[in-house]
């Protein structure tokens, strides 16, 4: 790698890491394997950093590379037994019942299965339209689309809050 190549490569890791250990965390639900995904995830962009600067956008690529390797991580691994998540109702106007919303919706993200869960993250966490989650993920936009409305209701299910007629009909019109 030129010395140019490479200090651009630095600038993009120090302005993007965050962003791409946030997803990988969402992704992982664990610290441990989401700093291993973002070193993975950076090495092979460093190995093909001209290829990745010539790109429409160097993130895009370091994104799919990310998401790769979390799938690729799910198949190896076996199948965690789910944790049975509580429906208990949680008080909003109380910090605590504020932070045990948050964990409830966490653990109920990591029993989503990974293509729901990853449509999920990209859609609500990186804010990626269907068309940029379809093209990372080699589906299609209606396939986005179908797995982000059944992954809500499954979230949904889990925090014990029923979809509203509202959002029912909304998710049919989309």
């Amino acid at each position: 790698m030129r010395p140019d190549e490479a200090e651009e490569f630095a600038a993009f890791v120090r302005a993007r890491s965050a962003a791409l250990y946030r997803t990988a965390l969402l992704l992982t639900g664990s610290r441990d394997t989401a700093d291993d995904l973002v070193q993975s995830t950076l090495e092979r962009a460093c190995r093909h950093w001209p290829r990745a600067r010539r790109a429409s956008s160097p993130e895009a690529y370091a994104r799919r590379i990310l998401v790769n390797l979390a799938n690729d991580r799910r198949r190896v691994l076996r199948r965690r037994p789910e944790v049975p998540l509580t429906a208990d109702r949680v008080d909003l106007d109380d910090p605590y019942g504020r932070l045990a919303q948050r964990d409830q919706l966490l653990r109920g993200l990591q029993a989503l299965p990974v293509q729901m869960r990853t449509v999920l993250v990209l859609r609500y966490f990186d804010d990626l339209p269907d068309e940029g989650i379809a093209e990372l993920m080699d589906v299609s936009p209606s396939t986005v689309r179908s797995q982000a409305s059944r992954a809500l209701a499954k979230l949904r299910a889990a925090v014990g809050r029923p979809e509203t007629e509202e959002e029912t009909g909304r998710a049919r019109t989309h």
